[in-house]
């Protein structure tokens, strides 16, 4: 699949701001016209017009596969699509009932369906040339997060639908690698909106906060590997892993980790 302009070509979903912005940036970096795609159109024009003219800019909002299939197509105008990154998300953080129905609905079909729209046009555009996939997760994908719940449970979907999804690929002889980033909480704004929220003090637990550009950093090398998943900073990754078979002791670590989070969240408020 080659487009008239003949370079290699990537897509950035949620490009706008924060990790997908960053990785966008790398992409640039490495050579890639990037399209930057986002919800919000005027951030997506902004990224293209910082990144030069090798970028440019779309709509998209992921919950829409057609959206994506638009996304896939003017991405192979300009050339081969190599590199397609599923960024964009959600983020609430309430108890699961308090959530309105709107809200679920959004974070469900954002952060899971979104990826799922958004690989499933990457493989048709790929699959006779090769490529690779990157999608999103995050650390609360390996257990339980309370104030989370919903937005855990995308990422853990999203997380087991990367590596199904690999298994699809290499069972079907297609050349295309799939990878799932999760890395611990990150000092977006995304994450920032949210420190009014009591419900989010488990975010701001962790021992250090992760930029965007650490995080966009290890996410794109891995674009030089074979990793299928990625876990930022990866001792975080043991840590959840060893305690997912034990969820009541989890759960009593967590109230501990939620205390100290809770102090961070309010200096974070301003509070």
């Amino acid at each position: 699949m080659s487009g008239a302009g003949g370079r290699e070509t990537a897509v950035v979903t949620g490009a706008g701001r924060g990790i997908g912005l960053e990785i966008a940036r790398r992409l640039a970096a490495r050579g890639y016209a990037v399209l930057a795609t986002d919800v919000d159109e005027q951030a997506a024009e902004r990224t293209a017009a910082e990144l030069g003219e090798a970028a440019w800019a779309m709509a998209v909002d992921v919950r829409d596969p057609e959206e994506h299939r638009r996304a896939a197509a003017a991405a192979a105008e300009r050339g081969t699509l190599r590199v397609w990154v599923n960024n964009a998300g959600v983020l609430r953080t309430l108890k699961v009932w308090e959530h309105s129905d709107d809200e679920v609905r959004m974070m469900v079909e954002a952060n899971l369906l979104g990826v799922i729209w958004g690989s499933r046009a990457a493989v048709d555009a790929m699959r006779s040339g090769g490529g690779q996939i990157i999608n999103i997760a995050s650390l609360s994908a390996f257990g339980a997060v309370p104030g989370l719940s919903v937005y855990a449970g995308t990422k853990a979907g999203v997380l087991n639908f990367t590596t199904s999804l690999q298994g699809d690929l290499q069972q079907a002889g297609i050349d295309i690698a799939v990878h799932a980033v999760c890395p611990d909480s990150v000092g977006t704004d995304m994450v920032q909106e949210r420190a009014g929220d009591p419900d989010s003090a488990i975010i701001f637990s962790a021992p250090r906060i992760l930029t965007a550009a650490e995080v966009a950093e290890r996410t794109v090398a891995l674009l030089d590997g074979n990793k299928i998943v990625q876990v930022i900073p990866a001792w975080r990754g043991w840590l959840a892993r060893s305690l997912a078979p034990f969820p009541r002791v989890g759960l009593k670590l967590l109230s501990t980790f939620r205390r100290s989070g809770e102090r961070k969240r309010k200096k974070a408020a301003g509070g």
